[in-house]
């Protein structure tokens, strides 16, 4: 295997373009940072997720860059909706006591504006806390402040 990489990230070094060989530096970065971190999620790592979590809300944040763009070169719409799903799982799993886990049932989400600039800013709140089901809503943000999606999560509660 390590033959057959190296061979891969030559050839990518050498035909790679500029904004490949950017996005080959990202992907690399995160998993180097799992591996530093023994992260057990490649998703947190690969996107920089740096997250802040309490007993009401969740707040994750990552850069925004050419590796999660789309073919119009703002936030793919698919990156926005793994952020909010974190966001919100993260918080619903956060609240649960030991011996128990949150699993998505339902995420919706209303796009509302392109994401451009520096950063995607994703907040999460509980709605409600049953003994089944938990539901956050989320709203994610760009950098300039101005909000680009809102979503609204149902979470399975589920022992581990």
């Amino acid at each position: 295997m390590t033959d057959q990489l190296r061979q891969l990230l030559e050839s990518c070094i050498e035909n790679g373009t500029e904004t490949d060989l950017q996005v080959l530096n990202i992907l690399l970065q995160g998993v180097q940072k799992r591996s530093e971190r023994n992260s057990d999620s490649y998703v947190g790592e690969l996107l920089h997720m740096e997250r802040k979590i309490d007993n009401h809300t969740c707040e994750i944040v990552i850069p925004i860059n050419p590796a999660i763009h789309n073919n119009l070169n703002i936030v793919h719409g698919g990156i926005t909706a793994t952020v909010l799903d974190t966001a919100m799982g993260s918080l619903a799993n956060y609240i649960l006591p030991e011996g128990f886990g949150a699993v998505t049932n339902q995420l919706n989400i209303h796009y509302i504006a392109p994401g451009i600039g520096d950063q995607l800013r994703c907040c999460a709140e509980i709605i409600h806390q049953g003994t089944k089901t938990v539901v956050i809503s989320g709203e994610a943000f760009r950098s300039d402040g101005k909000k680009i999606a809102h979503a609204t999560g149902t979470f399975f509660i589920i022992p581990k």
